[in-house]
């Protein structure tokens, strides 16, 4: 047995300390949550956002990158930041149901907040209340089939899928099951895995949907608002105030 074998035998419990106080921080939290969309951002561009000094934001960056939780890749001049992978935003998600909400101060943090709830990605899917939306309209309609802790995707839901425009090929093997999360903004489920981002990026390849810059919200265009009602009977206004998110207090 060679010692990196040994040690890793030789492991104790999970030391969620760790993981915890790289996240405990505000300035590496905000971070985190500005790349939890699953993009990759400079430490520039991430120092703006966290409305810090480069020199600061590099020693965060640094810690998080050490700690596991980034990567860094070099393009150019240029080093760019991404989470790690989607268990990191798995925990950050699982986080913010827990956690109380920020003080809003001004109308342009107002209006940030809300378009956060309202649409974002989580990591490489869509989530908000239009992502919730989304998936409720795809179970009216068949598409989605509720079943345990996630969704089963019949056959013919594959087919209207592909109908769309969803681009599943390349996939091993058929998909018949997507796994659900538990929106934090909303309470409420929304459906994930690779048949989640396989329709969140075509909803960006037709511009139903567009990236707000420095920003992990997405908004929802004049093009997508009519696609969704058309395609799926979908009706929404963006900003306005959605009564999913009081869902799960209903079904208590």
């Amino acid at each position: 047995m060679d010692t990196k074998q040994a040690n890793e035998n030789h492991r104790g419990d999970a030391d969620i300390a760790a993981v915890a106080s790289l996240m405990a921080d505000e300035t590496r939290a905000t971070m985190l949550m500005a790349l939890s969309d699953g993009r990759a951002l400079t430490a520039g561009e991430l120092a703006r956002v966290a409305r810090v000094a480069r020199s600061t934001a590099s020693s965060h960056l640094n810690k998080l990158v050490e700690g596991g939780l980034l990567e860094v890749e070099s393009w150019g001049k240029h080093r760019y930041f991404r989470v790690a992978g989607p268990q990191v935003v798995g925990a950050i998600e699982a986080l913010a149901p827990l956690a109380p909400g920020k003080p809003i101060r001004s109308w342009r943090q107002s209006r940030a907040a809300g378009r956060v709830r309202f649409a974002r990605t989580c990591y490489d899917h869509l989530a908000g209340e239009l992502g919730v939306r989304f998936t409720r309209a795809l179970v009216d309609q068949g598409v989605l089939l509720e079943a345990g802790d996630g969704y089963e995707v019949a056959e013919v839901g594959i087919s209207r899928l592909r109908e769309f425009g969803v681009d599943l090929s390349g996939r091993k093997g058929k998909i018949r099951f997507a796994p659900r999360h538990v929106d934090w903004s909303e309470r409420y489920h929304h459906f994930a895995g690779p048949l989640a981002k396989a329709v969140t990026d075509h909803l960006f390849e037709l511009g139903w949907i567009e990236r707000i810059p420095y920003g992990r919200a997405v908004s929802l265009t004049e093009e997508g608002r009519k696609g969704l009602q058309e395609r799926f009977g979908l009706t929404l206004e963006e900003g306005g105030d959605s009564q999913v998110g009081h869902l799960l207090d209903g079904e208590a």
